[in-house]
C-alpha cells in the first residue's frame, strides 16, 4: 500500500511540475479591454483573401449591425466618432442583419466586397466590429460590444502607418 501511495504522490508532483513549466513559458498578454474584447481580439484570422478593389488602400472597419441589438446601440457613438475622425482614411462597411431582407442584402454586399466568408461566420454576432487589412484579408482587430474608441484608433493608426 505504501508503494502505491508513494507512486501516486510522485506522479502527482510530476504532473504539477509539468503544468508549472507550461504556465511559465506561455506568453501573457495584459489588456485593459473588457474580457469579450480580449476573447475576440485573440481570434484573429483571415476573411478568405484580399478584399474587393474598391476597399483597397485603406483599412476596412466592418460592422455586423442590427437595429434591435443592444451592443450595436452601445458602440454606435464610438463608430460615429471613428467615421468622422477617419473619413477618407478608412473604409466603413455596415452589414445590416436587422431582418431577413436586410440580412440577404448584407450577404450579397459581403460577397461583392470579398467578405462573404467573414459574414457567413459572423452574421449572428451583432455588435461585432472588425478592422481588416484589405490587401491580405487579415483581421487586425475584432471586438464585440466594445465602445472603447482607443481599441480601434490604435489599430487604425498602426494600419495607416504601413
Amino acid at each position: 500500500m505504501r508503494n502505491d501511495s508513494s507512486s501516486l504522490l510522485s506522479l502527482s508532483l510530476s504532473s504539477l511540475a509539468i503544468a508549472g513549466a507550461l504556465i511559465a513559458v506561455m506568453p501573457v498578454k495584459m489588456s485593459a479591454a473588457p474580457p469579450q474584447a480580449i476573447a475576440q481580439a485573440n481570434q484573429r484570422e483571415n476573411v478568405g483573401g484580399p478584399l474587393a478593389k474598391q476597399l483597397q488602400g485603406k483599412p476596412a472597419v466592418v460592422d455586423i449591425y442590427a437595429s434591435w441589438c443592444p451592443a450595436c446601440k452601445n458602440v454606435a457613438p464610438t463608430l460615429s466618432q471613428l467615421k468622422k475622425e477617419y473619413a477618407g482614411k478608412a473604409n466603413f462597411v455596415v452589414l445590416d442583419v436587422s431582418d431577413r431582407s436586410k440580412a440577404s442584402q448584407a450577404a450579397a454586399k459581403a460577397r461583392q466586397l470579398g467578405l462573404g466568408q467573414y459574414f457567413d461566420a459572423n452574421k449572428s454576432q451583432t455588435g461585432m466590429i472588425a478592422i481588416i487589412d484589405p490587401a491580405t484579408g487579415n483581421i487586425l482587430a475584432q471586438h464585440r460590444n466594445n465602445a472603447d474608441k482607443t481599441a480601434y484608433t490604435s489599430v487604425l493608426n498602426a494600419a495607416l502607418k504601413r
